[in-house]
């Protein structure tokens, strides 16, 4: 996966988001939240720790749209300490869907407290195995990301 365009991508975004609403800072926590509530979206539309319900998960379509909500607020953040690289190693995979959201959540929290460099490999990682498990690949969360950075383009346009 072409990771310094999608940085590219939401860097422009970032920036755009940044003018137009006038922030200062880099808004790390409130960037870290979103990742967290995304990362719970995803979750909810899996439906996979949900024992007690016999309703199947959302359409692939639909999961592969929210996770990409995720890696939009995973390159914001890296964005916002100045970390951006090419290559990231996808963890090992998961047995189960609540593993591997298990596993992101922890290295989310990790990832919050360290804010290193590595502590981000390592969360990213995650965040693939996570992907891998839910069946995407890395051209599918490619071209996914692509088509959602262009909505957000267009929602900032109506005021979103």
């Amino acid at each position: 996966m072409d990771w310094l365009t999608l940085f590219e991508m939401q860097e422009q975004l970032d920036k755009r988001i940044q003018s137009e609403h006038n922030l200062t800072g880099n808004q790390f926590d409130e960037r870290l939240l979103a990742l967290l509530v995304e990362l719970g979206e995803l979750a909810n539309e899996t439906r996979c720790f949900k024992f007690w319900s016999t309703k199947g998960p959302s359409a692939q379509v639909t999961i592969l749209e929210e996770y990409v909500d995720g890696v939009h607020f995973l390159l914001s953040l890296g964005l916002s300490l100045d970390y951006r690289k090419n290559d990231f190693v996808e963890g090992d995979y998961y047995l189960t869907a609540t593993d591997a959201f298990l596993d992101v959540y922890n290295k989310t929290n990790v990832f919050a407290i360290s804010r290193t460099e590595q502590s981000y490999d390592v969360l990213i990682g995650a965040y693939l195995a996570l992907g891998a498990t839910l069946g995407f690949t890395q051209e599918m969360i490619f071209k996914a990301y692509v088509a959602k950075n262009e909505a957000n383009h267009v929602r900032q346009d109506n005021g979103y």
